[in-house]
């Protein structure tokens, strides 16, 4: 509609569907292979083979240079690649403890937590730990209830 402006979009809806589709699959790709043994053994390996060639080429700084740069580009692209996985596995997580809230007895109002500031999150935290305790001290008092009342029919019982 003319004169309305539209709400800014997010870095995801600016990012045409199919980009972020082929990011998120490969991204998913390569996380799985990076956590597998074989992929630590290869890259072990790599490091063992220019370990040994450093005599060959005398140590140089060329030599050193190699290495220094691989790792530096093989880390830089795995942190964004294993942020998206990550990202991604925290959003799905989320959503579900989300859906188990909703349909619990749980406390609804802590579905969406995650987005309040560290002190917010903190102060619900000592909360439910609070909560928690006061919880445990009353179930204490309960079975303690309960022992002495199984003690006294017991002792009813007895007596009769």
């Amino acid at each position: 509609m003319p004169g309305r402006s539209a709400a800014p979009k997010t870095a995801r809806e600016s990012e045409p569907h199919w980009l972020s589709q082929v990011f998120s699959d490969v991204a998913n790709r390569t996380s799985l292979a990076a956590g597998r043994a074989t992929t630590f053994i290869l890259a072990f390996s790599v490091v063992v083979v220019w370990a040994v060639t450093g005599p060959l080429f005398g140590f140089s700084d060329t030599w050193q240079l190699v290495i220094n740069t691989g790792t530096t580009i093989v880390t830089f692209l795995m942190v964004f690649l294993i942020q998206n996985s990550q990202n991604r596995d925290n959003a799905a997580i989320q959503v579900k403890l989300d859906e188990l809230i909703r349909v619990s007895t749980a406390q609804n109002s802590f579905v969406g937590i995650e987005h309040l500031t560290d002190e917010e999150l903190e102060a619900i935290r000592d909360k439910c730990e609070s909560r928690a305790r006061a919880d445990q001290v009353g179930d204490l008092a309960v079975r303690k209830t309960g022992k002495k009342a199984r003690r006294a029919a017991e002792r009813a019982v007895s007596s009769n």
